[in-house]
């Protein structure tokens, strides 16, 4: 009997110590205002969205700029840590980070892992195509041969947004955009970001230019990413990017990094809203 009560006695306050874990690691956002630090996460020496500024060294970018706001907007400081493509989700999922402004897009896989904000920026991906080509619009490229990077989302996007184009994926996006500089297909699939800077770099060295078909073959929608069930942190998170939106700090950030006041002149067309799959 003694030996029955002291393994019940004992169930119960085991049972009781997860329960006391579980309410510890249940309220991200009361962690973080007790800690009095928020842990931001963003994607390394992706520029501009976060990149270490060549005169100071400091990590700058948009999505360091949306950290910041995140940070200032809670009423904690900022610790920024600066994580890998494949390091993101894994650092969140093990608590090392409480939330990512790292260039991660909405995609189902994702969403079944973590949880996302309302959006805070679209990434469009576009075509680029040699400014003497006569196409147009997307349909033109029914029965064109297009490039990828292999294995990329826009490859992916390629072939159910682009159904009538002849697809040919390459190792990597320089590959890709060696084929279309070399006449081999008509026009290249990617982030709008890297065919501008194609774009740019080919204007700046003379010879032959390119330039972007206006329509998105597809948007890439990002948002912060955190853990899932964290609905304080997440209504937090979404009023901080609704006032950092209704104050001007996201269009002044966005103006800087991309828009008006950078080399890519991008325009931006997207609220902060929810997510809405495509």
């Amino acid at each position: 009997m003694w030996v029955w009560k002291w393994a019940q006695a004992a169930a119960t306050l085991t049972l009781g110590t997860l329960g006391v874990a579980s309410v510890a690691h249940a309220d991200a956002l009361a962690d973080i205002k007790s800690r009095g630090t928020l842990v931001c996460g963003t994607q390394n020496a992706s520029e501009p969205y976060a990149f270490p500024d060549a005169a100071t060294r400091q990590i700058v970018g948009f999505d360091v700029d949306v950290c910041n706001a995140l940070a200032k907007g809670l009423g904690v400081k900022l610790e920024h840590r600066a994580l890998s493509t494949d390091a993101r989700i894994p650092e969140l999922k093990t608590h090392r980070v409480d939330v990512l402004a790292a260039a991660v897009a909405w995609m189902p896989a994702r969403a079944a892992q973590v949880d996302f904000s309302n959006q805070y920026f679209v990434a469009p991906i576009r075509v680029l195509v040699r400014a003497d080509s006569p196409i147009q619009t997307l349909d033109q490229l029914a029965n064109k041969k297009i490039a990828a990077s292999e294995g990329s989302s826009s490859a992916a996007v390629s072939v159910t947004r682009l159904p009538d184009s002849r697809l040919l994926t390459f190792h990597d996006i320089s590959s890709a955009y060696l084929a279309l500089q070399q006449g081999k297909v008509d026009g290249l699939v990617a982030g709008q970001l890297v065919l501008a800077r194609f774009a740019n770099e080919a204007a700046q060295k003379g010879g032959q230019q390119y330039r972007l078909l206006n329509a998105p073959v597809y948007e890439e929608r990002w948002g912060v990413v955190m853990n899932k069930n964290e609905p304080a942190l997440m209504a937090a998170v979404n009023k901080v990017l609704a006032d950092y939106d209704q104050s001007s700090g996201l269009q002044t950030s966005f103006d800087k990094w991309l828009g008006a006041k950078s080399v890519y002149k991008f325009w931006r067309d997207y609220k902060v809203e929810p997510i809405k799959p495509q």
